[in-house]
């Protein structure tokens, strides 16, 4: 059998608890080692104690060493410094490995070629039976078609040096894991997809969450600078709507600047490319989820919101990165 270690970032949310459950009952060859990052500003030993006291046998080869609050990709990178096994697997605190997933890893390391590097797990998420998802459930589920997910991801050790491990100026959970398999694919390994399964529940969030995640266009723009326009086609992610968001806002600013300088029929004009532009952006949000009464509301107020805020975060991006250098970060 292949050592591995697991390496599990976490803010202690209430999910923690369950992913460690899960991944102490799974059946097969347990990991060698076990590194819990604590990202939180403030690391407090108190709130981890229910959560390992779950891992069993496995608590005494669990380590505990502090992120620093510097974001997820930083984290996995502290916890890769503490990993000797030859390969190491990340996955999300939200996430429940399945039944026989220590087993199917297992059959997944020993069946890497020389050449392949990454194992990617499938990633399943569960969604309501009874009606339409929510945005926030449509979003999660994008996860299962993700490519290089660290829900649930393992790479050698040795190559993850090599390359420096994931770029820490990626400061949320976004395009860090997409970034990293691209810089190992460009030095000649392989990344391919394991047959080993793992749950990722949607994790309940506030209303306003659509908004908040607009600060992945920033990435976006890091992602375009490091990688070129043809990133998107290699990593099969989708476009987004970027493009749109700018073409909304840019209305919406014209309008308030030509009627302020008097140009009403000039206003009135790009006024209407504003409403068009919203309310399309708010069909498309609301067409597809539940229509309660909540979902159409909290839609509405975002269509309006999230085009200013993504534009704002895509060029704030575009030009703090402008002269971003390939990371390294101690590759050898």
């Amino acid at each position: 059998m292949t050592p591995y270690a697991v390496v599990i970032p976490t803010l202690v949310r209430d999910t923690l608890a369950d992913c460690l459950a899960a991944l102490a009952a799974a059946i097969g060859p347990a990991p060698a080692e076990i590194v819990l990052v604590d990202d939180r500003a403030v690391a407090l030993p108190g709130p981890l104690e229910h959560p390992l006291s779950v891992l069993g046998n496995l608590r005494d080869r669990t380590t505990v060493v502090s992120g620093g609050a510097h974001g997820p990709a930083a984290a996995r990178n502290s916890g890769l410094r503490r990993v000797t096994s030859p390969w190491v697997v990340f996955l999300h605190d939200d996430v429940q490995v399945g039944p026989h997933w220590c087993e199917q890893m297992a059959a997944d390391l020993d069946e890497a070629s020389p050449e392949t590097a990454g194992v990617q797990g499938v990633i399943t998420v569960p969604l309501p039976a009874e009606r339409r998802p929510t945005q926030w459930e449509r979003s999660t589920a994008e996860l299962a078609r993700a490519r290089w997910t660290t829900a649930d991801m393992a790479y050698r050790t040795d190559v993850l040096q090599q390359v420096g491990g994931f770029d820490e100026r990626f400061r949320r959970a976004h395009r860090e894991d997409t970034d990293l398999a691209l810089r190992v694919l460009d030095d000649g390994w392989r990344v391919r997809r394991g047959r080993r399964s793992t749950r990722h529940p949607v994790r309940t969030t506030g209303r306003w969450v659509s908004v908040r995640a607009q600060r992945g266009n920033a990435d976006d723009a890091l992602m375009l600078r490091l990688h070129g326009p043809g990133w998107r086609a290699r990593a099969a992610a989708p476009r987004g709507r970027v493009r749109r968001h700018l073409a909304i806002t840019t209305a919406g600013v014209a309008a308030c600047v030509l009627a302020a300088t008097g140009r009403g029929a000039a206003a009135a004009v790009a006024a209407v490319g504003w409403a068009v532009g919203t309310g399309e952006f708010a069909w498309a949000r609301v067409a597809a989820g539940p229509r309660t009464r909540y979902e159409v509301v909290t839609e509405l107020a975002a269509s309006v919101v999230i085009p200013p805020v993504a534009s704002w975060y895509w060029l704030g991006g575009v030009w703090r990165y402008r002269g971003a250098e390939p990371w390294c970060g101690g590759c050898r």
